[in-house]
């Protein structure tokens, strides 16, 4: 039997790939901190690591088809790999695991890791050590992934210990465990999720099919992570979840879970806090008194709308109407009238008529959001809208979210040119990728301001002159305050 060879910088190695949401990117965060506590470290390269991690998207069918193309970029390299005897294990975990574990298998994949099924990647790691040190792997688990397919390489069906009932992947013991920390080392802001899953089941999305049910972080673990935040400098942490407004767990609902990490941040480095993603339904008047009465909140709210129309609102499932989102928006603008809002908007959904996609747009004139996600629907298989009759047609809906963004390119443009003029606090994130010279800045309002500095300011929040405008981004200058 022929063995491995696996080089030196190889037998510790990562490499991630992670696309989608915030979550996944906390998430992906703190699989690399387990993988750093068992000894791995990360690689720039995926020619060096042993194992690649790729932490996917199901939100649109364009996500997935890039990684199917990754997959498909990937098997080819560990054919070439495994001709060396130098293998490259990958692993495809998020929203694509949970609803295509199978066929990511048959594509390419060596492990698949549901997001309800996380418990799992301790196994998962064990088994590629096992590789990584052959005096402790058993000869028959060599010979099997040496003669097999690179389709068929540990598939879900092989992940057994010689214990039956211990089975790393069982569609029927799913178990769900939030990370005691999703801190990416260095960095000056966190991610910090508060639960996981969505019951609002809207029609369009597969999120409550890819990530189950809600489930509410202990109020205790959400504080023991703030304070290790707070330990290691972070000045800004945001709370994570599908829908963060439906967090209760016992007593503590959102609004009082904000109450607490308003105290536990007092006097911590953690200068500022958002959450997100927030629903307009779930939004409550305590929660937007406790944000207006601490200002460790920043003023900038991501409040999804989807669309004006009351019917398509209605055919979406999202129980909220248009005139709810007004007076909504309205409260929050009485409360802190400096936030910024921003949003999402969802155009050609079936049905929606022209009469329907100008409400859209006048619900926008109404309210003017900084920025906005803006897409064109996109059928899902498994939600209820995929089955709805009157699609509307690829070109009428390109054509519509070529207006959508024409608009929302243009309320971007007058809002950050009025800012010219005015002096504003941000925190200093690092180095501009086009300009050495200068330093890359975030507001409370979640407005980037770019302005010549120094780099012992990252990290720190500081004054700034706003002193023009260069496409979406501010530019400045620093001064001694405000």
């Amino acid at each position: 039997m022929q063995n491995y060879f696996i080089m030196e910088t190889e037998k510790t190695s990562y490499y991630f790939e992670t696309y989608g949401c915030q979550m996944n990117f906390a998430e992906s965060d703190a699989l690399k901190i387990t993988l750093n506590d068992r000894g791995w470290s990360e690689t720039d390269n995926v020619e060096n690591a042993l194992l690649l991690v790729i932490n996917t998207c199901s939100v649109r069918e364009t996500a997935e088809r890039r990684v199917f193309g990754r997959l498909a970029h990937y098997t080819a390299l560990k054919k070439e790999r495994r001709r060396r005897q130098n293998p490259l294990f990958v692993l495809v975990c998020g929203c694509m695991a949970s609803r295509l574990g199978g066929k990511l298998i048959k594509n390419g994949a060596d492990f698949v890791m549901e997001t309800q099924n996380n418990s799992i990647f301790t196994g998962i790691l064990e088994k590629i050590e096992a590789i990584r040190n052959e005096s402790r792997t058993p000869q028959s688990t060599l010979q099997t992934i040496l003669q097999s397919s690179p389709h068929k390489t540990l598939s879900n069906e092989t992940l057994h210990d010689e214990d039956p009932d211990k089975t790393l992947y069982n569609k029927n013991s799913r178990h769900f465990s939030f990370a005691p920390i999703h801190h990416k080392e260095g960095s000056f802001r966190a991610f910090v999720p508060i639960m996981h899953g969505c019951d609002n089941f809207c029609s369009y999305c597969i999120v409550p099919y890819t990530r189950g049910r809600e489930i509410c972080r202990d109020p205790a673990e959400i504080v023991a992570e703030i304070k290790t935040l707070a330990d290691r400098g972070v000045r800004e942490i945001t709370l994570l979840g599908q829908n963060v407004n439906s967090y209760i767990n016992g007593k503590i609902d959102f609004p009082a879970l904000l109450e607490i990490i308003a105290r536990e941040t007092e006097g911590t480095t953690i200068k500022r806090a958002r959450f997100l993603s927030s629903h307009p339904k779930d939004l409550s008047l305590r929660t937007i008194q406790v944000m207006a009465k601490h200002p460790v909140f920043c003023r900038h709210l991501h409040l999804c709308v989807q669309h004006g129309s009351n019917r398509i609102l209605s055919a979406m499932n999202r129980r909220y109407t248009r005139e709810s989102f007004i007076e909504l928006t309205a409260a929050i603008r009485a409360a802190m009238p400096e936030i910024t809002l921003s949003t999402d908007i969802l155009v050609g959904f079936p049905g929606e008529t022209e009469e329907d996609f100008e409400e859209a747009l006048t619900l926008m004139e109404r309210i003017r959001f900084l920025y906005s996600y803006m897409y064109h629907y996109n059928p899902r298989e498994g939600t209820a809208a995929f089955d709805l009759p009157e699609r509307v047609p690829p070109e009428i809906k390109t054509s519509r979210l070529k207006r959508v963004i024409d608009l929302q390119m243009r309320h971007t443009a007058e809002l950050l040119q009025s800012r010219i003029g005015d002096s504003e606090k941000a925190l200093v994130d690092g180095i501009s990728h086009k300009n050495s010279k200068e330093l890359v800045c975030r507001t409370e309002h979640d407005e980037m301001i770019v302005a010549e500095g120094d780099t012992s300011l990252i990290g720190t929040i500081a004054a700034i002159q706003i002193d023009g405008l260069s496409g979406n981004t501010l530019r400045g200058h620093f001064i001694k305050d405000i």
